[in-house]
């Protein structure tokens, strides 16, 4: 059985109702990333950031996963099917995905500033004041801009080791994920979907689509099924 990996990025969810941040002059839902998605920030002021991600959970709780979502699951019928995504919901995995690796961190994830290490699940709130077992201040599991992206080593592995590498709903321009297309062999067939591509140029064996993800998706399956 082939083995399909395919990199999804914001562009996915946002036919969910879920917001991309690029989406207003480097603004997430009215408020600039700096103030809410560094680590910095959540020294500075951490009921803000506390606040901000709350918001989001909520939001993905109430947001369904889309036909893009649901038609990724149907590549498993013929395919070994890997998904790397950069987005924090957990739609793949409620669209009956498989195999997930969360670049960027889980909304419905938490650990203490103190141990890393031990996650745990949260559906609710966050509040200041909330300890792990450490005793120190609980916080998303979420990976901020300026802090190390543990699962990228995980996500080039499985890039190097496919038979089809996929890129759907993403700008390609947050690091080190949109350097995963570096890492796809030349020999290696390779899709892009957008509704806006991203400059792609010098790949060999690349077949893009730029069409909304849950159009573009449809088209996919149309190829590979």
């Amino acid at each position: 059985m082939q083995h399909i990996v395919i990199l999804t990025g914001a562009g996915i969810s946002a036919e969910s109702g879920l917001k991309t941040f690029r989406d207003s002059d480097g603004l997430w839902m009215g408020y600039n990333i700096e103030d809410v998605a560094t680590p910095q920030a959540f020294e500075k002021n951490p009921q803000l950031v506390l606040d901000f991600y709350n918001m989001r959970r909520s939001d993905v709780a109430a947001a369904k996963p889309n036909p893009a979502h649901l038609g990724l699951v149907k590549l498993e019928e013929k395919y070994q099917t890997s998904i790397i995504t950069q987005n924090i919901d957990d739609l793949h995995e409620r669209a009956g995905s498989s195999n997930v690796l969360h670049l960027h961190g889980e909304i419905f994830k938490m650990y203490s500033v103190g141990r890393p290490s031990v996650l745990y699940d949260i559906r609710t709130d966050i509040k200041l004041g909330d300890k792990g077992e450490d005793g120190t201040q609980l916080r998303p599991h979420i990976v901020w801009f300026g802090e190390a992206v543990p699962m990228i080593e995980k996500a080039i592995e499985l890039v190097n080791d496919c038979d089809i590498f996929v890129v759907v709903g993403t700008s390609l321009q947050v690091y080190p994920a949109a350097s995963l297309l570096h890492y796809a062999p030349p020999y290696l067939p390779k899709f892009i979907i957008d509704k806006k591509l991203p400059a792609v140029s010098g790949y060999e064996n690349l077949t893009s689509i730029e069409k909304p993800a849950t159009e573009g998706v449809e088209d996919l399956l149309k190829i590979l099924m």
